[in-house]
C-alpha cells in the first residue's frame, strides 16, 4: 500500500480547524511527582470517546465524506473505530469495524452503543488486514492513512501552544500513526523536541526495527491488559516515516505500566488504559532533560484490570 503524505504545517492547521466541532482541546497538566525535570500529561483520555482517535477518525471521515459510497469500514482494536462511529453518527455515515478477538469488552460495548457494526475476528487475521488492507476506497486504515497521521498531529500544535519549550514527547506505539503524526507536526512547526515511542515487553516491534534498521518479526502477546499497543512487526508503510521522525523507542514492563496507572489514579484521579500509561512509565523510569510530555492516549481500561491494579497487582 502506498500513500502520499502532505505533512506540511498548513495540512496540520487545516486539520485542526476541520475537527474542532468533534474533538476537544485537551488540557496539559504537570504530573505531581518529584522529578529532575517537569513531566506533563496530555489528557487525550478526556476526548468525547475517551481517546485521541477522535482526532484522526474525524479528520479522515470529514476529508472523505464526499467520496464515501456506502458503509465505511476499518480494522481497529477499538478506539479508532469509536472515533469513526462517533463522527459517523454526527455525519450520517454508517461504520463497520473488524476488531481482534482480544479487544476489551468495554471497547466493544462502546462501539455498539455508538451504533457501529462490529465483527470480531482472530488476531492474526485482524493484523493481516492492517498489514495488507483492502483496496476498497471506503476502508480507512487506523494508522497509516494520510488523514490519520495529520489528524493525530493536531495534538502537537496544542502542546506547542501550551508548552513552547517542550523537549521530549512520549507516545504509545501501536500502528505508528500517533507518534509519527505528532513528530511530523512538531517538525513542521519548527520545534526541536524529540519524540520517542513507548512500547511494552509484550511486544516491541519498533525497538527491534531500530536495532535491525528494518522491520523484523517479534514475539507479541496480544492477551495482556495493554490493548491497542504493540504488534508482531512494524507496518512497512509507516517504517520510513518512523525512522525519519522518531528519535527511538523505550520499552517498559507490564508492572511499570500498572504502577503508572495506579499513580495517575491516586495523584490525579484520572483513569487511563495501559497504552495511555506506558509513556508515563517510560518518563518515570528514564527521566530526560527538559520538559517532557506524555500522551495519555485513552481511558478504556477494563474494570476487572482496574480492580487488580488498585489492589497493587499486575493484571
Amino acid at each position: 500500500m502506498q500513500n502520499d503524505y502532505d505533512l506540511s504545517l498548513q495540512a496540520f492547521t487545516d486539520a485542526a480547524e476541520r475537527i474542532e466541532s468533534l474533538a476537544i482541546r485537551t488540557p496539559l497538566l504537570r504530573l505531581q511527582v518529584e522529578s529532575s525535570h517537569p513531566i506533563y500529561l496530555k489528557l487525550e483520555n478526556l476526548q468525547p470517546i475517551g481517546s485521541f482517535k477522535i482526532r484522526c477518525a474525524a479528520n479522515a471521515l470529514l476529508s472523505r465524506q464526499r467520496a464515501v459510497q456506502g458503509i465505511v469500514s476499518t480494522a481497529s482494536a477499538g478506539n479508532f473505530a469509536q472515533g469513526l462511529a462517533y463522527a459517523g453518527r454526527k455525519l450520517g455515515i454508517a461504520i463497520r469495524t473488524f476488531v481482534p478477538e482480544t479487544a476489551a469488552d468495554s471497547k466493544i460495548e462502546a462501539l455498539e452503543r455508538l451504533g457501529a457494526e462490529v465483527e470480531r475476528i482472530p488476531y492474526a487475521e485482524w493484523w493481516a488486514m492492517l498489514a495488507d488492507p483492502p483496496s476498497n476506497p471506503d476502508f480507512i486504515h487506523p494508522a497509516v492513512a494520510p488523514e490519520v497521521l495529520v489528524g493525530n498531529g493536531t495534538i502537537a500544535l496544542e502542546i506547542m501552544q501550551d508548552l513552547p519549550d517542550v523537549a521530549t514527547v512520549l507516545a504509545p506505539y501501536g500502528g505508528g500513526g500517533l507518534s509519527v503524526g505528532i513528530a511530523a507536526a512538531l517538525r513542521a512547526a519548527g520545534s526541536q523536541a524529540q519524540v520517542y515511542a513507548s512500547e511494552s515487553e509484550a511486544g516491541a516491534p519498533l525497538h527491534a526495527a531500530f536495532e535491525a534498521d528494518e522491520p523484523v518479526h517479534v514475539n507479541f502477546d496480544p492477551a495482556t491488559f495493554i490493548t491497542g499497543m504493540g504488534g508482531p512487526e512494524v507496518l512497512s508503510v509507516i517504517w520510513p516515516l518512523a525512522r525519519k521522525y522518531l528519535s527511538g523507542s523505550q520499552v517498559v514492563s507490564l508492572p511499570q505500566v500498572a504502577k503508572a496507572i495506579d499513580l495517575l489514579i491516586r495523584r490525579h484521579h484520572i483513569i487511563v488504559e495501559g497504552a495511555g500509561a506506558a509513556p508515563v512509565a517510560a518518563a518515570l523510569s528514564s527521566p530526560r532533560d527538559g520538559p517532557t510530555v506524555c500522551i495519555l492516549s485513552g481511558g478504556h481500561l477494563d474494570p476487572k484490570h482496574l480492580v487488580t491494579i488498585l489492589s497493587g497487582e499486575t493484571p
